[in-house]
């Protein structure tokens, strides 16, 4: 009896089937759980055009933010590297400028040391001049001499002659 019932439910299942059955029978709640199969879902066709493009543009921003990471990077390594360049740039700039300053003191010293010391013709014309004042005195020593000369030779002859006189 039990299969009869089966039978008679299953006839009706197909007229059911279109509403929504509620049944607290437990035989209508067998059948209704039974695997009636898998229902496939629709695809929509994406079309051999529509998927180039979505391709197309979904590599071309693949490449073009790997390029724009890359491109990025190379910047940051340019701008690091030229920083460097610029801070060894500034510290030769400094040492230069030290130096140019050691030069110019340097220079203003020997501009007044220049100033301050005698030049060859000064030393010569000096010389010239010393040399003059030596001769010179050399002719005023041998006056000098010869007069002296001239007196011890005056004091030779008055005391040869040994008088008593005195000439005043």
């Amino acid at each position: 009896m039990a299969s009869l019932r089966c039978l008679t439910t299953a006839r009706a299942l197909p007229r059911y089937s279109q509403a929504r059955l509620f049944s607290n029978g437990q035989i209508l709640r067998n059948e209704a759980t039974t695997n009636l199969g898998t229902v496939q879902v629709q695809k929509k066709p994406v079309g051999g055009f529509r998927g180039g493009i979505v391709g197309f543009l979904f590599g071309f921003s693949l490449a073009s933010s790997y390029a724009a990471y890359h491109l990025l990077e190379e910047y940051q390594q340019a701008s690091a590297a030229l920083q460097a360049s610029v801070e060894t740039l500034q510290l030769s700039t400094e040492k230069i400028s030290a130096h140019v300053r050691r030069i110019e003191a340097v220079e203003k010293d020997l501009k007044a040391l220049s100033q301050a010391s005698a030049s060859k013709e000064d030393i010569s014309r000096v010389r010239a001049e010393t040399k003059k004042l030596l001769d010179g005195l050399h002719v005023e020593f041998l006056d000098l001499r010869s007069h002296v000369w001239g007196i011890q030779q005056d004091l030779q002859a008055l005391s040869k002659k040994n008088s008593t006189t005195v000439r005043i």
